[in-house]
């Protein structure tokens, strides 16, 4: 591979792509005019159409571990055995001391000669396992590696994210590039200590910054990492045929788009929050996975994370031939939107546990 363009851009010592992708939405749905009737009678606006509720039975390891395996259907022949590391990134992990990690990594068959972690950087914690996948790869440490981002996050009863929190995920199977439905491009990655969400211990719910959490910290990240990862490249937008961004909510990826010279046409393949909401860790890699399953060889999509803390990651990728035939070994992102069950709020109360002695 040529030397970076870039002392910031990352790149990996030899060429790595995504040999297998799925995706998990569970299939109850909380239209956001419930949330609305319960707490303002019905006043005012709403934020997206619906979001995705976990069931009973359903958590970050059940849905991690649903698309972990239609990411090795798609893989093919791939042996699980041969997977070097499975890492969850997630806001959400069911046990605080216990990971996520090694129960997918025994469901898929991974164990026991393998490298597991759950990974965290609030939503962009499934990208930055994404990222640390590559460099398994790419080092030549691993001939492949999982990385998955997966949410089922809480909002507090009545507060602003209880329109958009929703549940969901992505898993992606890194490889050598000549295996692969994607190539890497490049990624670039721009962080700094912008405090607009966060969760001490033994707290039930997160905070929220408010407005803060738009311009300085949503804004700021992400168009710095898309625009720094584009200068390194040498790219603009009309290079990219797909853009997803980190959705926690309609109205901040279509802006953040438009700021960059995206257009509405690029983004919808992957704009997923107002029918499934903000699935938190595996909000854009659920995106990319809508794109993949409509995108053609030859294609280039751009990828955009953010995480509040607050950080972005930026993900170059053309798409190759092996993406027509992988693709339909797997239930797609879509089939999974479109199987929905609607339930009321109680329901929703009682999925989510918010009932507590």
């Amino acid at each position: 591979m040529s030397e970076s363009t870039s002392p910031s851009l990352l790149r990996p010592d030899r060429d790595v792509g995504i040999v297998g992708y799925g995706a998990y939405i569970p299939r109850y749905r909380l239209p956001a005019t419930e949330v609305s009737r319960i707490w303002t009678g019905g006043v005012g606006g709403v934020p997206i159409k619906e979001k995705a509720v976990a069931g009973l039975d359903e958590d970050v390891v059940t849905m991690s571990i649903e698309a972990a395996r239609n990411t090795m259907a798609r893989a093919g022949d791939v042996d699980p055995a041969r997977i070097r590391a499975v890492w969850v990134g997630s806001e959400s992990h069911p046990y605080a001391v216990k990971p996520t990690s090694t129960i997918v990594a025994e469901a898929i068959g991974a164990t026991p000669d393998t490298q597991a972690a759950d990974w965290e950087f609030a939503c962009k914690a499934g990208t930055e396992a994404f990222q640390a996948a590559i460099g398994f790869v790419g080092s030549g440490m691993a001939q492949y590696a999982m990385a998955i981002g997966v949410g089922t996050a809480q909002a507090r009863p009545g507060g602003a994210l209880e329109y958009t929190a929703g549940a969901g995920g992505a898993a992606y199977l890194l490889g050598p590039a000549e295996e692969s439905l994607a190539v890497l491009e490049g990624s670039f990655s721009f962080v700094t200590d912008t405090p607009d969400f966060w969760r001490r211990a033994y707290q039930h719910y997160p905070s929220h910054g408010g407005r803060f959490t738009g311009q300085p910290a949503y804004f700021r990240h992400t168009l710095s990492a898309a625009e720094g990862l584009m200068s390194a490249l040498g790219t603009q937008p009309g290079d990219y045929t797909h853009a997803v961004f980190h959705q926690p909510n309609v109205k901040f990826p279509s802006s953040a788009a438009k700021k960059l010279g995206f257009t509405p046409a690029q983004i919808a393949p992957g704009l997923l929050a107002n029918e499934v909401g903000n699935t938190y860790a595996g909000s854009s890699l659920l995106g990319l996975t809508a794109i993949l399953d409509g995108a053609s060889p030859g294609e280039r999509v751009l990828l955009v994370s953010y995480g509040s803390g607050a950080g972005a990651d930026a993900i170059s990728l053309h798409v190759t031939e092996a993406v027509l035939e992988r693709r339909g070994r797997a239930t797609s992102t879509r089939a999974y939107v479109a199987r929905r069950v609607e339930i009321d709020y109680a329901t929703y109360v009682r999925f989510a546990g918010k009932l507590r002695a």
